[in-house]
């Protein structure tokens, strides 16, 4: 019989920046695999064409990022039955906060009672969050865990809270590397190519070029940047031969636009926008800027290493997986400007020798984060799924209504 699966997720985009090769996983297995989100999210980036020429069915449903937006949810709870009873769903893979939250809603309501496996890409009752976030969202996993069979963390501190959940009988918890880091398409210029694309983004040979790369919300907390250089500058660095970019969209991005002009920054700080060739931009970098508030895991600053560009990192759970303080790059406090600009400092300052032994480190560091691993983790996960679900049971079962209902 014909094999169908849901993905699911809040925004448009998940899938290809996450799923594309669990996508090819689930095709290679014989599944149709359907996709539900909110195809209007995010609205600078139209990702219709491009999911249908991965070959998915695609489901726009009214689902909403924020918890608090019931009423949308509520909707998109409704659709999400739907499609599992109208398409013959069997396997749902549930991703993103609210996703999780309605796929495992889903699989519990609908009659056809699908397999449900949800991948947490990092909890919101994290080490360190809001009082708020460690009673709502730490209570709202602990009840949905009866609800799961399958639960996927992707690093240790929600592995560990993970291990506290009863998940359904007979469920399973796993540790993955991530979403896979492909090495093939993450890998370091030649000082050729490195060059050649400096000159295109107007990047002089002897400027300092940092990069971020992320959606431009507070979460990824550009701003903390942004005033480390305003700092730099008022005390007479010398912020000429400095440039940093920011590869990204989003809903901050007004704001940034506005701090960069009140700092005087706008010779310093170049917002790109959304782009689609990061390798490339990425590659020209001396430095990468990562300091966000939270990551589950932080898949940009493991293709900055994986480029051999050093990482300047916030500590937080995800970059704790892979960063090692001053072997391949420097880590600092989130809300620490003075660490920060300590780090740029550093950083500039290094010498050739120093600066090829941490792009070693760099390297070296995300091998155990490789697609294979994961895609390798990913096909056990979803061939267990599959013998599960007992497809030629399932169709007997069908068979034997349909008779039924011809009688």
């Amino acid at each position: 019989m014909e094999k169908h699966m849901l993905i699911l997720s809040t925004t448009s985009d998940f899938v290809g920046k996450f799923e594309t090769e669990n996508v090819r996983i689930l095709k290679g297995m014989g599944y149709t695999v359907h996709y539900a989100a909110n195809m209007r999210e995010p609205p600078y980036l139209s990702e219709e064409e491009r999911l249908r020429n991965l070959g998915l069915v695609l489901h726009p449903i009214d689902i909403a990022r924020s918890p608090f937006m019931i009423e949308n949810n509520q909707k998109a709870l409704g659709q999400i039955l739907r499609i599992i009873r109208s398409n013959s769903i069997r396997l749902i893979h549930c991703h993103t906060p609210v996703g999780g939250v309605l796929g495992r809603l889903a699989g519990k309501l609908s009659p056809q009672k699908p397999f449900v496996i949800y991948t947490a890409h990092g909890f919101h009752f994290y080490h360190g969050a809001p009082l708020l976030n460690q009673l709502v969202y730490r209570g709202v996993e602990k009840t949905l865990a009866p609800l799961t069979d399958v639960l996927i963390t992707i690093n240790e501190e929600d592995y560990r809270s993970a291990q506290k959940f009863r998940l359904k009988k007979g469920g399973k918890l796993y540790k993955i590397p991530g979403t896979g880091l492909n090495l093939e398409r993450f890998s370091p210029l030649s000082p050729e190519h490195r060059l050649e694309n400096r000159k295109k983004l107007h990047i002089k040979e002897n400027d300092f070029f940092l990069l971020s790369v992320g959606e431009l919300n507070q979460n990824k907390n550009h701003q903390v940047v942004l005033k480390a250089l305003y700092q730099m500058k008022e005390r007479g660095d010398l912020l000429s031969s400095l440039r940093y970019g920011i590869c990204g969209d989003g809903f901050y991005r007004e704001t940034l636009q506005r701090w960069i002009k009140e700092m005087g920054l706008e010779q310093v700080v170049t917002l790109y926008g959304y782009c689609q060739n990061i390798p490339e931009i990425l590659g020209c970098a001396d430095a990468f800027l990562f300091p966000s508030i939270r990551e589950g895991l932080g898949m940009a600053g493991l293709e900055a290493l994986a480029m051999g560009i050093p990482v300047l990192a916030a500590d937080n759970r995800g970059t704790r997986e892979y960063m090692e303080h001053k072997r391949n790059g420097l880590i600092f406090r989130y809300d620490d400007m003075e660490s920060l600009i300590e780090g740029i400092s550093m950083l500039r300052r290094m010498s050739p020798g120093e600066k090829a032994m941490m792009r070693k480190h760099c390297l070296n560091s995300v091998r155990p984060f490789a697609l294979r691993y994961t895609s390798a983790m990913m096909q056990r996960i979803y061939a267990e799924a599959d013998q599960k679900i007992g497809w030629d049971e399932y169709e007997s079962a069908g068979d034997h209504q349909r008779s039924n209902g011809r009688s």
